[in-house]
């Protein structure tokens, strides 16, 4: 795998990573402790370690994606595919930011779903330049989606919260 392309696609998740970092208290605020959860949320402790994970599996793969497309000769793809991460990295920081810093529930939902949507395109887009890259990101769509369905049941356990 190309180096810079690795290194690339690290600097790209990780500042996607602190970007949604920002926005998310290192200990839950009062605002977050008084709403109501799903029996089955994990654990607090175990989002930081599933997101590192994933965020070492999303730059680890789409490296190996985005490097497949040009040494074939597939540099709209290669193109295309940035693009597509891009996004997928906006959504993913931007998550943090309607939940934790503006408590918008709803909103957050919808950016979850919008999310998923992505992140299973980025699998998709993955596994077409590098099947085993594409299977490798498969768990990023399905925490995504997991995600997805926590946050639409927190907004409806809170509606008239918000």
């Amino acid at each position: 795998m190309n180096k810079s392309a690795l290194a690339a696609t690290a600097l790209a998740v990780g500042a996607a990573a602190g970007t949604g970092s920002v926005a998310s208290p290192r200990r839950a605020s009062s605002w977050y402790s008084r709403l109501r959860k799903p029996d089955y949320q994990p654990p607090g402790a175990a989002f930081p370690v599933v997101w590192t994970i994933l965020y070492g599996d999303i730059a680890g793969s789409s490296a190996a994606a985005i490097d497949r497309f040009r040494t074939t000769g597939h540099h709209d793809n290669a193109c295309r595919y940035v693009a597509a991460l891009s996004l997928n990295l906006l959504l993913n920081a931007g998550w943090s930011w309607l939940f934790f810093r503006y408590h918008k529930l709803g909103a957050s939902a919808l950016g979850a779903a919008a999310l998923t949507v992505s992140s299973a395109d980025l699998a998709r887009r993955t596994a077409q330049a590098d099947p085993r890259a594409g299977l490798a990101l498969l768990p990023y769509p399905l925490w995504c989606a997991f995600a997805t369905v926590l946050s639409t049941h927190i907004w409806q356990l809170n509606r008239r919260s918000e």
